[in-house]
């Protein structure tokens, strides 16, 4: 056998240069007991929480491979409900950090997420416009709900009633009774799409956001309170449209007054509150208490709106009604009470507008019990800021309280660079070169500068280099992190430069045709009197068209430069006369590197390719399609030839020069890869993405064999195969309004195949049990029954307890979905053990679970059966008495808890009254001493 190639796995070491990803939403969320100071915010696919006090991160709670698309924290502030793009919903504890319950039941990205208002419950809306309501205490699916079109854009709970109010972009706003599962309304007043939806006024207002400048306010009303002829008529709104005249549209609702759908709620439109932004709404929404609204646009303006109560709206009317009656004594008019009405604008106010340094993508609001509301905002740029608002001012005024911005760029990271000794990584910009630590991934100097798009360190790693968009040679210190000098380097943008190897100078190529050779220098300052180093333009290459990419080979022979008609041309160095052209890209070679020994160049291009060629005479040794879309970078690792390429489509590959194979591919960036660079060492490669964010990944000991990564390769395929498929489809169930909650993923099928293999067991030992008591009976005496190794390593059990045991590890969420896929040839056998764990009364509520649902989905199969009859009878008198069992010690131990309750509340009041009476007395005790003191002064 011969001997093969081993290659080292890079692994990723760290995410940084990221404040916050702007896909998902904001949520402030409550640690150590303080609300109102820690944001969480997405993070590619994890999640970061801020302590906008500290600018500090303070937790992280580690995602899979999807980036986060939604966050929703529970009421009791204890969980963050984290939804995902693959359609994946995660519940994070926010004490440990760790996620301790899973949900699969979307195809595509979650948009919305609601608890309702115990926590008990969570319903999640998505691009592939169902909605589920999922149990966060059993850890399960309850029910799919269909109806929407198109993407479900938000989803509320109404805590009084068990309805649900979703809106999507199909321009409909459903109501969803809960009980039924079913949708009893569509609110049909929108046309365009509803963005968002907030409850206010004690959940008897509903307003709506579209993609026009108008927040529709609609009028909810229950049935039940209609019905109650003892309700007082509280308050008269008269519901106008900016102009002050009466909304009159009729067309505006879908109102069937003696409809099926008008028996549990009525909504009528009353009028519309306008925005001053003209464009669509991306965030509507209200703090917990529903007292402040607000909504903002694609722009960097927040609209703040406050929300009268009912006694303030009371007392607003009787002020009012007073000056109605005073103005009618004055006139002489009778009944003034009338024509007082109160405006909808009277009722929801304009309080200020905030306005953001750059475009919001998101927001969260708290009220605090003194009166001051905390605003945080999650910005476009890579920025989080934090606004106070003191609404008990005369005019209130936002104050900008924090601004989160040094753990990151304001735009994409265009360039990147390593030190010469691997610690230090530069990243430049559109507005700021960042140098980073990288072990501690501290940003430890950032410099403003003009659009960068290339870099390099000087030798010594005292100063960098940058070229811009505009031009420009800046040169830095590190040191002071000061501009030293710029120079007019090139007439148009500098796409490239590259240190000579001799260190004393380096190239750089321009789109104004021209590649211009640079040495160091060291100058004298007339206001210093220390030398500085400075550049020095030495000499010039006139070229026919632009120069994209420019490399010198080791031995500083040669130079490549890469033009715009795709063809790469080799020049002598010293003289500047042609040697090679490189000609087979189809589009421009966008990048390029030249191996450490100077015989393989390699050239990567927007055509998706990358071209390995010999130095010596310029002929393709390999052509391999790289990307799905353009090769940004390429690189060789030191002393070797294999070679990194960064590609438009999010991925890093890393590919052997010699073999012309693909070794590993790096995942983690969730869009455009637009640069890369590695350590001079070859240990770390630091990658930078449209997503905002760096990555660094580093070479650990671990071996990479290529057959193992094909093989995982194929796997994942397959895995990601299963999850497309069609899902199972239930026997005698149409398509409706509802569904199962739940869908197949590899984690249910492997599950069904788990619960299928303990079932073998179980039928394997029970035969061969059955003949070895045949052969003791035969022998007349007792023979050792050989133990099962499985058995035996789960402590000498029988086999029916482990399959118990295997059933038990199912997850809850993943239950249904687990027997769906299980063939009916295994049911009779798992209804026989359920007889036989109910019976003994073990897990009586997780078999009962599955017990009903293996009966729903099998009934006609189960029914038809005349081996099963008897098994079905005793289930029936099996279950029955358990389950009443349970309940009354479930009735018990609810009884037990309320006495407790009483107890603990009555001990307190006792407390209570007690620490006051001690307070009563202190306080008399001190007024009996002053006055005492006082008389002795006066008696002096």
């Amino acid at each position: 056998m011969g001997l093969t190639r081993q290659y080292l796995r890079y692994a990723p070491a760290a995410l940084f240069g990221l404040v916050a990803s702007a896909r998902g939403n904001a949520a402030l969320v409550g640690l150590r007991g303080e609300r109102g100071r820690c944001v969480a915010v997405p993070a590619c696919e994890h999640v970061f929480v801020w302590d906008t006090r500290k600018g500090e991160k303070v937790l992280i709670l580690k995602g899979l491979k999807q980036e986060v698309s939604c966050l929703c924290p529970s009421p009791d502030g204890l969980h963050l409900a984290v939804g995902y793009e693959d359609g994946s919903i995660r519940i994070f504890s926010l004490l440990s950090g760790e996620a301790s319950v899973t949900f699969n039941g979307h195809k595509a990205a979650v948009t919305a997420l609601q608890y309702d208002h115990l926590g008990g419950r969570l319903v999640s809306g998505s691009k592939d416009t169902d909605v589920i309501v999922w149990d966060v205490i059993n850890e399960s699916g309850l029910y799919r709900l269909r109806g929407h079109k198109d993407a479900v854009t938000q989803v509320l709970f109404l805590k009084e009633k068990n309805l649900l109010v979703t809106s999507g972009k199909d321009t409909l706003v459903k109501w969803w009774d809960l009980d039924t599962q079913h949708c009893f309304k569509t609110l049909v007043g929108h046309r365009t799409e509803v963005w968002g939806m907030a409850l206010i006024s004690e959940e008897k207002r509903l307003i709506t956001g579209s993609a026009d400048s108008e927040l529709r306010v609609w009028d909810i009303t229950y049935i039940q309170e209609v019905k109650d002829p003892d309700e007082p008529e509280s308050k008269k709104i008269k519901g106008s449209s900016p102009g002050g005249e009466e909304n009159t549209e009729e067309d505006e609702t879908l109102e069937l007054d003696e409809s099926p759908e008008e028996r549990l709620v009525k909504c009528s439109k009353v009028g519309s509150i306008m925005r001053e932004g003209r464009d669509r709404v991306v965030t509507l929404a209200t703090d917990r208490t529903g007292k402040i609204l607000a909504c903002h646009g694609t722009d960097s303006v927040l609209e703040v709106f406050s929300v009268l109560s009912e006694e303030e709206v009371q007392k607003k009317l009787e002020k009012k009604m007073k000056k109605a009656k005073k103005k009618a004594n004055q006139n002489s008019e009778e009944e003034p009470e009338r024509s007082v009405e109160l405006s909808l604008q009277e009722e929801i106010q304009r309080v200020t507008n905030i306005r953001a340094s750059s475009k919001i993508k998101s927001f969260d609001l708290i009220l605090s019990p003194k009166g001051e509301l905390k605003i945080v905002l999650l910005l476009q740029n890579n920025i989080i800021e934090s606004y106070n608002l003191n609404l008990s001012a005369q005019v209130p005024q936002a104050a900008r309280a924090s601004k989160i911005t040094i753990g990151g760029h304001r735009s994409d990271v265009r360039t990147l660079a390593f030190s010469s000794d691997n610690i230090a990584i530069l990243s430049a910009a559109a507005e700021s070169v960042k140098i980073w630590n990288r072990s501690t991934l501290q940003c430890i100097r950032t410099m403003d500068c003009e659009y960068a798009l290339c870099s390099l360190f000087v030798p010594g790693d005292r100063q960098v280099i940058i070229g811009t968009k505009t031009g420009k040679l800046q040169l830095y210190d590190l040191a002071s992190g000061s501009l030293m000098e710029t120079l007019d380097g090139h007439d148009g943008a500098v796409w490239s430069i590259a240190l000579s190897p001799d260190q004393r100078g380096f190239v750089t190529g321009g789109a104004d045709k021209c590649v211009k050779f640079w040495e160091f220098e060291l100058v004298k300052d007339e206001s210093s009197v220390q030398k500085r180093l400075s550049m020095k333009h030495v000499r010039i290459l006139q070229l026919d068209e632009d120069v994209l990419c420019v490399r010198y080979s080791p031995n500083q022979k040669l130079l490549a430069v890469s033009l715009l008609d795709c063809t790469v041309k080799i020049f002598y160095v010293d003289t500047l006369k042609f040697f090679l052209s490189l000609y087979g890209h189809k589009l421009p070679v966008l990048c390029m590197d030249i191996s450490y020994d100077g015989t393989l160049i390699a050239t990567g291009s927007a055509d998706r390719n990358v071209k390995i060629w010999g130095l010596d005479f310029g002929d393709c040794h390999r052509s391999l399609f790289a990307h799905d879309d353009s090769v940004m970078y390429l690189q060789f690792v030191a002393k070797s030839h294999l070679f990194f390429t960064a590609g438009k489509d999010g991925k890093i590959k890393q590919w052997d020069a010699d073999k012309f194979e693909h070794i590993q591919t790096l995942e983690g960036h969730h869009q455009e890869v637009w640069c890369l660079a590695l350590s001079p060492n070859g240990d770390y490669v630091v990658s930078a993405s449209h997503d905002k964010s760096l990555r660094l990944w580093e070479r650990t000991r671990e071996p990479l064999v290529l057959e193992e990564e094909r093989e995982m390769q194929r796997e994942a395929e397959y895995e990601e195969s299963v999850a497309k498929e069609e899902q199972p489809v239930v026997a005698g169930e149409t398509q409706g309004e509802t569904g199962l909650a739940g869908k197949k993923t590899i984690e249910t099928i492997k599950a069904a195949e788990r619960i299928m293999e303990a079932i073998e067991l179980y039928r394997e030992e029970m035969a061969k049990l059955k003949e070895h008591k045949a052969i003791c009976k035969a022998a007349g005496k007792e023979v050792p029954f050989p133990a099962n190794p499985i058995l035996r390593a789960y402590g000498n059990i029988t086999p029916s307890a482990y399959v118990l045991e295997v059933f038990k590890k199912v997850k809850s969420s993943e239950l249904e979905e687990s027997l769906l896929v299980l063939p009916f040839s295994y049911v009779p056998d798992l209804l026989r053990l359920f007889n036989e764990y109910i019976h003994l009364g073990a897990e009586v509520e997780l078999l009962c679970r599955a017990l009903l649902f293996l009966l729903k989905i099998h009934f006609g199969q189960i029914t038809s059966n005349h081996m099963l009859v008897t098994v079905i009878e005793n289930l029936k008198k099996t279950t029955i008495s358990r389950v009443s069992e349970a309940r009354d010690v479930l009735g018990f131990n609810m009884a037990g808890l309320q006495y407790l309750k009483r107890e603990i509340e009555a001990k307190d009041e006792v407390a209570f009254f007690a620490d006051a009476t001690d307070r009563f007395e202190e306080k008399k005790r001190k007024r009996k001493k002053k006055e005492k003191e006082k008389m002795v002064l006066a008696v002096l």
